[in-house]
């Protein structure tokens, strides 16, 4: 095991991997911008380095600082969290070059991942269902017509290098491809710096299920069971859910148990995230995170299972602590992401928090790095934490969220607590009846949520 990490992130996450080490007995390194000097997973670690100015591109996502930041510490492994350089290839080579462990799966398989074409064609070869639609990118119009005759519109056309909605446009119409077609492409290039594009099938009204996994490397994979993310703004996720209100326990274990196999033959390493887009009782993959989710505290709340504590045992060469039989499924859970926004304009809206009360009692967590009178910064992410409410089944849990919502107070900037309130209360919510446009629809009645 581990004596030293380096947790090369920030925020509610460094806080939650910084938590995992030391319940582990292993020392930690914060990083940490000039803007998080006062930021709890800084406070808390047994060391810390500034790694430069408030810009995330020269802090966070600052490789040779990084680096001189293992080195001078003494830093024998280093976990990423999410976001920034977690899903980076190239940081994970460069890590590990310096006879430092990078704390996820092997550069080959980020990269593979991370490009959404090859991902495609190498979970198809693994037995995992795909999308219909282009067999890789789609490089001109007279193409993209084509590739949409065959499969019929509507089409979506997607970044092969995207992420978070960007580089993403729907076709509804032969009449309508051309535009969506230049317009993604243009996207995809200002974003990325690359313009490939793929095109699938555009489904109507889909959830979103993903499949939680771990890998030890070594050819064995398990599947802790699906999370429900279909309550979404923009593509990016608000809501999510354990186990799915959509899903019986015979569809679950056949797609987990395909999940499985498929990441146990890849030779997969450390935790991964395969996401699919569910409708009529079939599963389509969409992409594969590999990395930590921030939605992963519901799977740990229904198994008990620990992913961070997994992620660093593997990467240590200890394997896995659990088998596929030791997973049961306990209760449900709910997640919610908690941002510094307004909660009608979904404005960022950094400040000081002049008073804080987070909520507590049985099967309640709350993964924050905020505490009263810290300032959120306006360099980065607006999320400030994830309240997370389990219970022994969908209907407790609920009531739970209501009651924690009611609870938490969170003064001197605005967030997007009154949404949640609203939603609690909706009875699509209670029924369990939503798809991944439900939220958009809802959005636009213009419900009123004050300025939170």
């Amino acid at each position: 095991m581990f004596s030293k990490i380096l947790i090369a992130n920030r925020g509610e996450i460094a806080l939650r991997v910084l938590r995992a080490c030391k319940e582990l007995g292993i020392r930690t390194v914060a990083v940490h911008s000039t803007a998080d000097a006062n930021a709890m997973h800084v406070r808390l670690a047994d060391e810390s380095v500034c790694i430069g100015p408030p810009a995330a591109r020269d802090s966070y996502l600052n490789i040779p600082q990084l680096v001189a930041a293992c080195e001078i510490t003494g830093a024998e492994a280093v976990h990423p969290g999410y976001g920034f350089l977690s899903e980076n290839a190239r940081f994970a080579e460069i890590v590990e070059a310096h006879g430092v462990k990078f704390i996820g799966p092997s550069p080959e398989h980020i990269r593979i991942m991370g490009d959404k074409i090859e991902a495609k064609r190498t979970v198809k070869a693994l037995g995992i269902p795909v999308v219909p639609g282009s067999d890789g990118g789609v490089t001109n119009e007279a193409d993209a017509f084509r590739v949409a005759a065959e499969i019929g519109y509507p089409v979506l056309i997607k970044a092969s290098a995207g992420g978070g909605g960007r580089g993403m446009k729907v076709a509804q119409t032969a009449d309508d491809l051309a535009e969506a077609f230049a317009t993604a492409r243009s996207e995809s290039r200002a974003a990325f710096g690359d313009d490939s594009v793929y095109i699938e099938k555009y489904l109507q009204r889909p959830r979103h299920i993903e499949i939680q996994v771990l890998g030890d490397g070594m050819g064995s994979a398990i599947h802790l069971g699906e999370r429900d993310c279909s309550l979404q703004r923009r593509h990016q996720k608000v809501w999510e859910e354990a186990p799915s209100p959509a899903l019986n326990a015979e569809e679950r274990d056949r797609i987990g148990g395909v999940v499985a196999k498929a990441i146990g033959d890849l030779g997969y390493a450390g935790a991964g995230t395969i996401e699919f887009l569910y409708e009529n009782g079939e599963f389509y993959f969409i992409e594969m995170n590999t990395r930590l989710q921030v939605e992963h505290p519901v799977t740990e709340a229904i198994t008990g299972i620990d992913l961070v504590n997994e992620q660093i045992r593997v990467a240590s060469g200890a394997g896995l602590s659990v088998r596929q039989a030791d997973v049961k499924f306990n209760g449900h859970a709910i997640e919610c992401r908690i941002n510094a926004e307004n909660p009608a304009t979904f404005t960022p809206s950094p400040g000081r928090i002049s008073y804080y009360h987070p909520p507590g009692g049985l099967g309640v967590r709350v993964d924050s790095g905020v505490y009263q009178g810290y300032n959120i910064p306006s360099y980065y992410d607006s999320l400030i934490g994830k309240l997370i409410v389990h219970g022994r089944n969908r209907v407790e849990t609920l009531m739970r969220l209501r009651r924690c919502l009611d609870e938490f107070v969170v003064d001197g900037i605005s967030t997007t607590i009154p949404l949640f309130r609203n939603l609690v209360d909706n009875q699509d919510i209670a029924n369990g009846l939503y798809d991944i446009h439900w939220l958009e629809r809802y959005l636009a009645t213009k419900p009123d949520l004050g300025e939170g």
